[in-house]
Protein backbone atom coordinates (compact mmCIF):
# COMPACT_ATOMS: atom_id res chain seq x y z
CA UNK A 1 0.00 0.00 0.00
CA UNK A 2 1.06 3.52 -1.02
CA UNK A 3 0.10 6.98 -1.77
CA UNK A 4 -0.10 6.20 -5.63
CA UNK A 5 -2.57 3.52 -5.14
CA UNK A 6 -4.47 6.48 -3.08
CA UNK A 7 -4.06 9.14 -5.74
CA UNK A 8 -4.77 7.09 -8.80
CA UNK A 9 -8.22 5.81 -6.58
CA UNK A 10 -9.25 9.28 -6.14
CA UNK A 11 -8.74 9.84 -10.52
CA UNK A 12 -11.04 7.04 -10.74
CA UNK A 13 -13.84 8.10 -7.79
CA UNK A 14 -13.58 12.00 -9.61
CA UNK A 15 -17.18 12.53 -10.39
CA UNK A 16 -18.43 9.96 -8.63
CA UNK A 17 -17.89 10.56 -5.10
CA UNK A 18 -18.98 14.10 -3.01
CA UNK A 19 -16.51 15.53 -1.60
CA UNK A 20 -17.97 15.91 2.16
CA UNK A 21 -16.77 19.02 3.54
CA UNK A 22 -15.35 19.53 7.50
CA UNK A 23 -18.02 21.02 9.76
CA UNK A 24 -17.92 23.16 13.26
CA UNK A 25 -20.06 24.72 15.83
CA UNK A 26 -18.65 26.83 18.63
CA UNK A 27 -21.42 25.07 20.86
CA UNK A 28 -18.99 21.75 20.09
CA UNK A 29 -15.60 23.80 20.51
CA UNK A 30 -16.94 24.58 24.01
CA UNK A 31 -18.05 20.56 25.05
CA UNK A 32 -14.35 19.60 23.57
CA UNK A 33 -12.46 22.56 24.79
CA UNK A 34 -10.52 23.15 21.90
CA UNK A 35 -12.00 23.32 18.29
CA UNK A 36 -13.58 20.77 16.33
CA UNK A 37 -13.73 20.15 12.56
CA UNK A 38 -16.03 17.33 11.38
CA UNK A 39 -15.79 15.35 8.46
CA UNK A 40 -19.36 13.93 7.71
CA UNK A 41 -18.78 10.78 5.67
CA UNK A 42 -22.88 10.13 6.41
CA UNK A 43 -23.30 12.27 3.66
CA UNK A 44 -21.74 9.84 1.28
CA UNK A 45 -23.31 8.25 -1.57
CA UNK A 46 -25.56 5.53 0.84
CA UNK A 47 -24.58 7.26 3.62
CA UNK A 48 -21.13 6.37 5.05
CA UNK A 49 -17.44 6.53 3.28
CA UNK A 50 -18.12 2.76 2.25
CA UNK A 51 -19.14 3.93 -0.93
CA UNK A 52 -15.33 5.28 -1.30
CA UNK A 53 -13.81 1.64 -1.37
CA UNK A 54 -16.77 -0.28 -3.61
CA UNK A 55 -16.44 2.17 -6.22
CA UNK A 56 -12.38 2.29 -5.96
CA UNK A 57 -12.52 -1.58 -6.05
CA UNK A 58 -14.79 -2.43 -8.81
CA UNK A 59 -13.43 0.11 -10.71
CA UNK A 60 -10.34 -1.37 -10.55
CA UNK A 61 -10.76 -4.83 -11.66
CA UNK A 62 -10.46 -5.68 -15.53
CA UNK A 63 -13.93 -5.57 -17.69
CA UNK A 64 -14.65 -9.12 -17.99
CA UNK A 65 -13.98 -10.11 -13.92
CA UNK A 66 -16.27 -7.27 -13.25
CA UNK A 67 -19.15 -8.33 -15.51
CA UNK A 68 -19.53 -11.53 -14.06
CA UNK A 69 -20.21 -10.02 -10.60
CA UNK A 70 -18.94 -9.10 -6.88
CA UNK A 71 -20.11 -10.61 -3.73
CA UNK A 72 -19.25 -9.27 -0.27
CA UNK A 73 -19.88 -9.59 3.67
CA UNK A 74 -21.45 -7.02 5.48
CA UNK A 75 -23.31 -5.84 8.68
CA UNK A 76 -24.39 -3.28 6.39
CA UNK A 77 -22.51 0.17 4.68
CA UNK A 78 -20.07 -2.08 3.19
CA UNK A 79 -22.98 -3.61 1.36
CA UNK A 80 -24.84 -0.65 0.53
CA UNK A 81 -21.25 0.82 -1.18
CA UNK A 82 -21.04 -2.03 -2.62
CA UNK A 83 -24.58 -2.68 -4.28
CA UNK A 84 -24.11 1.04 -5.02
CA UNK A 85 -20.99 0.64 -6.84
CA UNK A 86 -22.07 -2.53 -8.95
CA UNK A 87 -25.60 -0.95 -9.77
CA UNK A 88 -23.60 2.02 -11.05
CA UNK A 89 -21.32 -0.06 -12.95
CA UNK A 90 -24.02 -2.25 -14.26
CA UNK A 91 -23.12 -5.55 -12.91
CA UNK A 92 -25.00 -8.37 -10.46
CA UNK A 93 -23.84 -8.11 -6.03
CA UNK A 94 -24.28 -10.25 -3.51
CA UNK A 95 -23.80 -9.48 -0.39
CA UNK A 96 -23.84 -11.89 2.90
CA UNK A 97 -25.47 -9.85 5.88
CA UNK A 98 -25.89 -11.08 9.48
CA UNK A 99 -29.06 -11.62 10.31
CA UNK A 100 -29.29 -9.02 12.67
CA UNK A 101 -28.15 -5.97 10.86
CA UNK A 102 -30.04 -3.57 11.11
CA UNK A 103 -33.37 -3.82 8.97
CA UNK A 104 -33.00 -0.20 7.45
CA UNK A 105 -29.12 -1.38 6.12
CA UNK A 106 -30.69 -5.34 4.77
CA UNK A 107 -33.33 -2.92 3.50
CA UNK A 108 -31.87 -0.35 1.65
CA UNK A 109 -28.84 -3.03 0.15
CA UNK A 110 -31.81 -5.05 -1.52
CA UNK A 111 -33.35 -1.42 -2.89
CA UNK A 112 -30.00 -0.97 -4.23
CA UNK A 113 -30.15 -4.14 -6.38
CA UNK A 114 -28.21 -6.41 -4.55
CA UNK A 115 -29.22 -10.05 -3.65
CA UNK A 116 -29.04 -10.25 -0.12
CA UNK A 117 -27.99 -13.40 1.60
CA UNK A 118 -28.34 -13.83 5.58
CA UNK A 119 -26.91 -15.94 8.13
CA UNK A 120 -26.48 -16.46 11.42
CA UNK A 121 -23.38 -14.33 12.90
CA UNK A 122 -23.58 -16.73 16.25
CA UNK A 123 -23.53 -20.34 14.16
CA UNK A 124 -23.03 -20.06 10.29
CA UNK A 125 -19.55 -19.72 8.91
CA UNK A 126 -19.98 -16.54 6.74
CA UNK A 127 -16.14 -17.32 4.54
CA UNK A 128 -17.35 -20.54 3.55
CA UNK A 129 -20.85 -19.64 2.38
CA UNK A 130 -19.11 -16.96 0.41
CA UNK A 131 -16.49 -18.85 -0.99
CA UNK A 132 -19.12 -21.49 -2.25
CA UNK A 133 -21.06 -18.47 -3.80
CA UNK A 134 -18.40 -17.35 -5.11
CA UNK A 135 -17.47 -20.75 -6.56
CA UNK A 136 -20.56 -21.26 -8.21
CA UNK A 137 -21.13 -18.24 -9.54
CA UNK A 138 -17.66 -16.78 -10.51
CA UNK A 139 -18.38 -13.91 -7.78
CA UNK A 140 -15.20 -11.27 -7.13
CA UNK A 141 -15.39 -11.24 -3.56
CA UNK A 142 -14.78 -7.14 -2.66
CA UNK A 143 -13.20 -7.61 1.27
CA UNK A 144 -14.59 -4.27 3.95
CA UNK A 145 -10.98 -3.92 4.71
CA UNK A 146 -8.30 -6.06 4.11
CA UNK A 147 -7.97 -5.37 0.16
CA UNK A 148 -5.63 -2.62 -1.25
CA UNK A 149 -7.98 -1.07 -3.57
CA UNK A 150 -10.82 -1.02 -0.75
CA UNK A 151 -8.03 0.55 1.48
CA UNK A 152 -6.97 3.16 -1.10
CA UNK A 153 -10.59 4.22 -2.25
CA UNK A 154 -11.06 5.17 1.76
CA UNK A 155 -7.64 6.62 1.85
CA UNK A 156 -9.60 9.29 -0.35
CA UNK A 157 -10.90 10.95 2.32
CA UNK A 158 -7.91 11.66 3.98
CA UNK A 159 -6.33 13.43 0.85
CA UNK A 160 -9.73 15.48 1.40
CA UNK A 161 -9.40 15.66 5.11
CA UNK A 162 -5.36 17.08 3.95
CA UNK A 163 -6.33 19.70 1.30
CA UNK A 164 -9.39 21.12 3.44
CA UNK A 165 -7.11 21.48 7.12
CA UNK A 166 -4.56 23.28 4.85
CA UNK A 167 -6.90 25.74 3.52
CA UNK A 168 -8.44 26.16 7.37
CA UNK A 169 -5.01 27.10 9.01
CA UNK A 170 -4.72 23.51 10.67
CA UNK A 171 -1.24 21.99 10.62
CA UNK A 172 -1.31 19.92 13.55
CA UNK A 173 -4.21 17.72 14.74
CA UNK A 174 -5.45 14.21 15.57
CA UNK A 175 -7.88 13.04 13.24
CA UNK A 176 -10.00 10.55 15.12
CA UNK A 177 -11.28 7.93 12.74
CA UNK A 178 -14.32 5.35 13.19
CA UNK A 179 -12.78 2.08 13.35
CA UNK A 180 -13.88 -1.49 12.76
CA UNK A 181 -11.12 -3.48 10.53
CA UNK A 182 -9.15 -0.61 9.98
CA UNK A 183 -9.72 0.55 6.30
CA UNK A 184 -10.50 3.75 6.85
CA UNK A 185 -8.25 4.23 9.56
CA UNK A 186 -5.68 3.18 7.66
CA UNK A 187 -5.96 4.39 4.63
CA UNK A 188 -6.19 7.86 6.12
CA UNK A 189 -3.37 7.63 8.00
CA UNK A 190 -1.00 6.84 4.70
CA UNK A 191 -2.58 9.84 3.07
CA UNK A 192 -1.71 11.66 5.71
CA UNK A 193 1.63 10.76 6.06
CA UNK A 194 2.39 12.04 2.49
CA UNK A 195 -0.43 15.01 2.20
CA UNK A 196 -0.09 16.25 6.05
CA UNK A 197 2.22 14.58 8.02
CA UNK A 198 1.77 16.55 10.77
CA UNK A 199 -2.86 15.03 10.99
CA UNK A 200 -1.92 11.75 12.81
CA UNK A 201 -5.00 9.53 12.52
CA UNK A 202 -6.36 7.53 15.76
CA UNK A 203 -8.79 5.15 15.92
CA UNK A 204 -11.55 5.05 17.98
CA UNK A 205 -13.84 2.22 19.01
CA UNK A 206 -16.30 1.22 21.17
CA UNK A 207 -15.72 -0.09 24.55
CA UNK A 208 -16.24 -3.96 25.06
CA UNK A 209 -14.82 -3.85 20.84
CA UNK A 210 -11.20 -2.16 20.93
CA UNK A 211 -9.28 -4.65 19.36
CA UNK A 212 -7.36 -1.90 17.50
CA UNK A 213 -6.50 0.29 20.64
CA UNK A 214 -5.13 -3.43 21.91
CA UNK A 215 -3.39 -4.23 19.33
CA UNK A 216 -1.77 -0.80 18.94
CA UNK A 217 -0.78 -0.74 22.49
CA UNK A 218 0.72 -4.53 22.51
CA UNK A 219 1.85 -4.03 19.02
CA UNK A 220 0.35 -7.36 18.14
CA UNK A 221 -3.13 -8.40 16.89
CA UNK A 222 -5.65 -8.93 19.55
CA UNK A 223 -9.25 -9.98 18.91
CA UNK A 224 -12.25 -8.85 20.59
CA UNK A 225 -14.23 -11.26 22.99
CA UNK A 226 -17.36 -11.13 21.17
CA UNK A 227 -18.76 -10.30 17.34
CA UNK A 228 -21.75 -9.07 18.60
CA UNK A 229 -23.57 -6.86 21.55
CA UNK A 230 -22.86 -3.22 20.65
CA UNK A 231 -25.26 -1.06 19.27
CA UNK A 232 -22.05 0.08 17.15
CA UNK A 233 -22.25 -2.65 14.35
CA UNK A 234 -20.75 -1.33 11.53
CA UNK A 235 -18.08 -1.40 12.99
CA UNK A 236 -18.17 -4.33 14.85
CA UNK A 237 -14.85 -6.84 13.68
CA UNK A 238 -13.47 -9.75 15.31
CA UNK A 239 -9.81 -7.82 14.93
CA UNK A 240 -8.03 -5.44 12.99
CA UNK A 241 -7.11 -6.42 9.28
CA UNK A 242 -3.70 -8.27 8.39
CA UNK A 243 -3.11 -5.75 5.81
CA UNK A 244 -4.11 -2.47 7.84
CA UNK A 245 -2.53 -3.24 11.10
CA UNK A 246 0.98 -2.93 10.53
CA UNK A 247 -0.05 0.73 8.74
CA UNK A 248 -1.61 1.41 11.43
CA UNK A 249 0.64 0.30 14.00
CA UNK A 250 3.46 2.28 11.96
CA UNK A 251 1.21 5.55 11.62
CA UNK A 252 -1.25 5.83 13.76
CA UNK A 253 -1.50 7.56 17.65
CA UNK A 254 -2.67 5.01 20.55
CA UNK A 255 -6.67 4.38 20.27
CA UNK A 256 -9.50 5.63 22.58
CA UNK A 257 -12.51 3.58 23.26
CA UNK A 258 -15.78 5.41 24.19
CA UNK A 259 -18.97 4.23 25.77
CA UNK A 260 -22.55 3.59 24.15
CA UNK A 261 -23.75 6.58 26.17
CA UNK A 262 -21.47 8.90 24.95
CA UNK A 263 -21.87 7.69 21.27
CA UNK A 264 -25.83 8.34 21.64
CA UNK A 265 -24.99 11.91 22.95
CA UNK A 266 -22.67 12.56 20.44
CA UNK A 267 -25.34 11.60 17.99
CA UNK A 268 -27.37 13.65 19.21
CA UNK A 269 -24.92 16.88 19.08
CA UNK A 270 -24.44 16.12 15.70
CA UNK A 271 -28.04 16.60 14.75
CA UNK A 272 -28.43 19.21 16.91
CA UNK A 273 -25.02 21.95 16.03
CA UNK A 274 -24.43 20.56 12.54
CA UNK A 275 -27.91 19.06 11.33
CA UNK A 276 -26.72 15.58 10.44
CA UNK A 277 -27.65 12.73 11.23
CA UNK A 278 -24.99 9.67 12.58
CA UNK A 279 -25.45 5.93 13.47
CA UNK A 280 -23.83 4.88 16.58
CA UNK A 281 -20.62 3.08 15.00
CA UNK A 282 -20.19 6.65 12.84
CA UNK A 283 -20.13 8.72 16.14
CA UNK A 284 -17.49 6.93 17.61
CA UNK A 285 -14.94 9.56 16.14
CA UNK A 286 -16.58 12.54 17.61
CA UNK A 287 -17.76 11.01 20.76
CA UNK A 288 -13.72 10.26 21.48
CA UNK A 289 -13.09 13.90 20.16
CA UNK A 290 -16.01 15.76 22.61
CA UNK A 291 -15.58 13.54 25.49
CA UNK A 292 -12.21 12.22 25.75
CA UNK A 293 -10.13 15.45 25.62
CA UNK A 294 -7.80 14.72 28.03
CA UNK A 295 -6.62 11.84 25.74
CA UNK A 296 -5.80 13.82 22.92
CA UNK A 297 -3.79 16.52 21.87
CA UNK A 298 -3.72 19.95 20.42
CA UNK A 299 -5.99 23.03 20.37
CA UNK A 300 -7.80 21.24 17.27
CA UNK A 301 -8.96 18.22 16.53
CA UNK A 302 -10.28 16.41 13.30
CA UNK A 303 -13.16 13.76 13.96
CA UNK A 304 -14.37 11.76 10.86
CA UNK A 305 -18.05 10.92 11.05
CA UNK A 306 -18.08 7.55 9.10
CA UNK A 307 -21.42 6.89 8.70
CA UNK A 308 -25.36 7.74 9.38
CA UNK A 309 -27.81 4.74 8.35
CA UNK A 310 -29.29 4.57 11.87
CA UNK A 311 -32.47 2.69 12.56
CA UNK A 312 -35.34 5.41 13.78
CA UNK A 313 -35.58 3.92 17.06
CA UNK A 314 -32.37 4.37 17.82
CA UNK A 315 -32.11 7.50 16.47
CA UNK A 316 -35.25 8.61 18.05
CA UNK A 317 -33.24 7.19 21.73
CA UNK A 318 -30.01 8.92 21.17
CA UNK A 319 -32.72 12.05 20.70
CA UNK A 320 -35.06 11.68 23.87
CA UNK A 321 -31.72 10.69 25.87
CA UNK A 322 -29.89 13.51 25.59
CA UNK A 323 -31.66 16.55 23.83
Amino acid sequence: MNIDLIEAAAQRLAGHVRRTPLLSSPFLDDIAGRRVLVKPECLQHTGSFKFRGGWSALSALPDDQRANGVIAFSSGNHAQGVAYAAKLHGVPAVIIMPSDAPKLKIDNTRALGAEVVLYDRAGEDRDALGARLAAERGLTLVKPFDDPQVIAGQGTAGLEIAEQAAELGVTHADVMVCCGGGGLTSGIALALEARAPDLRARPAEPQGFDDVKRSLATGTIQRNPALSGSICDAIITPQPGDMTFPIMNRLCGPGIAVTEDECLHAMALAFLRLKIVLEPGGAVGLASALFHGDEIEGDTVIAVASGGNVDPDMFQTALSRFL
